[in-house]
C-alpha cells in the first residue's frame, strides 16, 4: 500500500514540478523583473544600499513590542533557505544533470529575485495586527485581504505547515543525525532528544528569540563554510576558470565538454538546475513572507529588496561556492559520472553529502568530513528554527493562538523521528506540499502584480531616482 501511495505521489510530484509548472515559475519571475525595470541588475547599488549595507549603519525606524528587525529578519529568513539543500542538493543537481544544471540554477534565481521582491512587498502591504497586537502577514494577508480569498489563504496555510513539519523539520533532522551519527557514531536517538530540547526551548520564545538566535547563528554558520570553501578554492584556484566553463557550456551544449558522449542532456540540466534553483531559495513559495511580515520596516519595497538579497546570498554565492567546490576538487570527473549515468555503476559513485565532503577533504584531508558534518549541523539546525516559526504562524491563522502549543509538541516530536527514521516517503511528501503552497501563492501574486509595479515606481519617485 505505502510503495502504491509513493507511486501515485510521484505522478502528482511529476506533474506539480514538471516543464509546465518550471515555466510557470519562471515566468512569474520574468514578469516582475520586466515590470520593475529589472530592478535587481539596474538598481542593484540601491537594494545593496537598503540592505548588505544598512547592516553597518544605525537601523531607521522604532522596532515594536512583537517585531524584529530588519537584520534578524533577513538572517530567519536566511535560516530558512540556507539548508542542507545547499550542500546536498547542489552535488545532487551535478551528479543528474552535469555542471550545467548549475547555471540554469542561477537563471531560476535571477528571475526568483523578482518573484521573492513581489511576494515581500505584497506582505509588507497587506499586513495587519490580531487583538494581542502581534502582526499577521506573509501570503495569508494578501490572499485575504488584497484579492479577497480567505479559502485561498487557507490552503495555502495548510500546506505550509505540512511543509514545515516535513521538508522544513523532518528531513533536515534527518540529515543531521545521519550526518552527525557517521562522522561521530552518535545514536541517532540520543541527537533527537537534544536536538528537539534546544529547538524546544528557542521554540516557547517567540520570533523575538527566533531572531536573536537567527542573527547570531547565520552569519557565524555562513562564515565558516565561506573559510572552509576559499580554503579549497584558493588551493586549487587554476580550476576555477574550467569550472566556470564547464558550467556555462554545459548548459547549452552538453557534447562539447564530455567527448562526444551526450547522456547529460539540456533539457535534464534544465531541469534539475531549476528545480533544485527553486528547493533552495523558495522563490514563489511565500515560506519566507511569513517570516518576514514581522519585520520593523514600514516600506514595502526595502523589504522587497531583502528578498531580493536572499535569493542572492542563498544562491548565487552559497551554491555556487559550494558548486565550484565539487567542481574543483578532483573528486568529481565529468566523464565518469557521464558514463555512469543510468547503470548500476553510477549508484557506486559518491554523491549527495558524501560527494560534497570528498571535495573538502581533498583539501582539508580528514577534517573535511568533519567541515561538512559541523556544516550541516548549523544549516539543518537554523532551518528547524524558522520552519518552527512558519508553521506555527499557519497554524495561529487557522485555528487561533491556542493550537501553537499542540502544534510545538508535533514539531518536537517529529525531530525526533525524523533522527531515526528513513525518510524517501517524507522528501516526496516534501516536493508535494511546496508544489501546492505555490500554486495559490503564484496566483495571487501575479493577480496583485500592478501593485508591486505601483510601490516600486511610487518608492523611487520619492527616492528621486
Amino acid at each position: 500500500m505505502l510503495e502504491a501511495f509513493s507511486n501515485m505521489n510521484k505522478q502528482v510530484n511529476a506533474v506539480l514540478w514538471g516543464p509546465i509548472m518550471q515555466a510557470v515559475f519562471l515566468g512569474v519571475g520574468l514578469y516582475f523583473s520586466i515590470s520593475c525595470g529589472w530592478l535587481p541588475i539596474t538598481k542593484w547599488k540601491v537594494w545593496l544600499k537598503y540592505t548588505l549595507l544598512s547592516c553597518f549603519s544605525k537601523e531607521e525606524g522604532k522596532k515594536e513590542e512583537h517585531s524584529i528587525s530588519q537584520f534578524q529578519s533577513i538572517c530567519t529568513t536566511l535560516a530558512a533557505t540556507i539548508g542542507t539543500g545547499n550542500i546536498v542538493g547542489v552535488a545532487t543537481a551535478l551528479t543528474f544533470g552535469g555542471p550545467g544544471a548549475i547555471f540554469w540554477m542561477w537563471l531560476s534565481s535571477i528571475l526568483g529575485m523578482m518573484t521573492t521582491y513581489g511576494e515581500n512587498v505584497l506582505g509588507i502591504k497587506y499586513r495587519y495586527k490580531d487583538k494581542n497586537g502581534a502582526f499577521i502577514g506573509g501570503p495569508m494577508a494578501y490572499m485575504e485581504k488584497g484579492i479577497k480569498k480567505k479559502w485561498m489563504a487557507i490552503v495555502f496555510a495548510g500546506c505550509c505547515v505540512f511543509s514545515s513539519l516535513g521538508m522544513g523539520n523532518m528531513a533536515q533532522a534527518n540529515s543531521v543525525a545521519s550526518a552527525i551519527s557517521s562522522t561521530f557514531s552518535f545514536s541517532p536517538k540520543i541527537i533527537g532528544i537534544i536536538l528537539s530540547g534546544i529547538v524546544g526551548m528557542i521554540m516557547i520564545g517567540g520570533i523575538k528569540r527566533i531572531g536573536k538566535v537567527a542573527e547570531m547563528v547565520v552569519p557565524f554558520m555562513a562564515g565558516i563554510f565561506f573559510l572552509g570553501s576559499f580554503a579549497v578554492l584558493i588551493k586549487r584556484a587554476e580550476y576555477i576558470p574550467s569550472a566556470f566553463c564547464d558550467i556555462v557550456v554545459m548548459a547549452v551544449n552538453p557534447k562539447a565538454s564530455i567527448a562526444g558522449v551526450l547522456s547529460y542532456t539540456v533539457m535534464v540540466s534544465m531541469r534539475l538546475g531549476i528545480a533544485r534553483g527553486i528547493f533552495t531559495n523558495e522563490a514563489g513559495l511565500g515560506s519566507s513572507v511569513v517570516i518576514n511580515s514581522n519585520s520593523a520596516v514600514k516600506e514595502p519595497v526595502i523589504q522587497g529588496m531583502w528578498g531580493i538579497f536572499a535569493v542572492f546570498a542563498d544562491t548565487i554565492v552559497m551554491c555556487t561556492i559550494t558548486a565550484l567546490v565539487i567542481l574543483v576538487s578532483g573528486v568529481y570527473d565529468i566523464d565518469v559520472y557521464n558514463a555512469a549515468l543510468h547503470t548500476p555503476i553510477f549508484e557506486q559513485l559518491p554523491n549527495g553529502v558524501v560527494l560534497t565532503s570528498a571535495a573538502f577533504s581533498s583539501v582539508l584531508g580528514s577534517y573535511g568530513q568533519y567541515f561538512v558534518t559541523i556544516s550541516m549541523l548549523f544549516f539543518g539546525f537554523a532551518t528547524l528554527l524558522a520552519w518552527a516559526y512558519c508553521g506555527e504562524q499557519c497554524v495561529k491563522y487557522m485555528f487561533g493562538e491556542k493550537a501553537i502549543g499542540v502544534y510545538q509538541f508535533i514539531f518536537l516530536i517529529c525531530i525526533f523521528l525524523g533522527c531515526m527514521l528513513r525518510l524517501d516517503i517524507v522528501w516526496e511528501l516534501c516536493d508535494t506540499f511546496n508544489g501546492l503552497m505555490a500554486i495559490p501563492n503564484l496566483i495571487a501574486i501575479v493577480l496583485l502584480g500592478k501593485e508591486v509595479k505601483e510601490e516600486t515606481k511610487k518608492f523611487f519617485q520619492k527616492q528621486g531616482k
